[in-house]
């Protein structure tokens, strides 16, 4: 039982599930509670749980997020001006690999980096049935290669990608 709990946090917090700490934290705190006799105890166990489940979650995402963006900057870096293009990832753990269409729209070439405006599709679906939403973005070339450049605002439109 331990080990299927275990292993369904797991699973939870790879997939960036955001109630992955809650749940987390309150297993553990209920079974710290239990097994000492003192919900202080319990409580104690349910917060520290809740952070570094916390802390866990957002720090997949990061690296996910990071991933797929240099992926996209990998193939945007490699593509002449105007072209398109497929790009995708593929995680080690295959939960939440994305793919889309890429184009590059300007270049940007100024005495202190040579960057690119960028726009690019999250898709779902293959084929016919294949439909994505476009956003737009900026790498920059960093050393031998090019990396992420925009910053965007926190918003849940993009998911992990943000």
């Amino acid at each position: 039982m331990r080990r299927s709990l275990a292993a369904l946090g797991g699973l939870m917090l790879l997939a960036g599930c955001q109630s992955a700490a809650r749940i987390s934290a309150v297993i553990t705190g209920g079974a710290a509670g239990a097994a000492s006799g003192n919900p202080a105890v319990g409580f104690a166990a349910a917060v520290a749980t809740d952070a570094a489940a916390s802390w866990a979650v957002r720090y997949v995402a990061r690296v996910r997020q990071g991933a797929e963006q240099d992926a996209i900057a990998a193939v945007a870096g490699q593509m002449p001006m105007g072209a398109e293009a497929d790009w995708k990832i593929e995680h080690t753990i295959p939960i939440g690999d994305e793919h889309g269409r890429l184009r590059i729209v300007r270049d940007i070439d100024t005495q202190l980096a040579t960057c690119r405006e960028i726009a690019f599709s999250v898709d779902s679906g293959k084929g016919d049935k294949r439909k994505g939403s476009w956003f737009v973005g900026d790498i920059c070339r960093q050393a031998a290669q090019w990396k992420w450049a925009s910053a965007e605002p926190a918003v849940a439109r993009w998911g992990y990608l943000q």
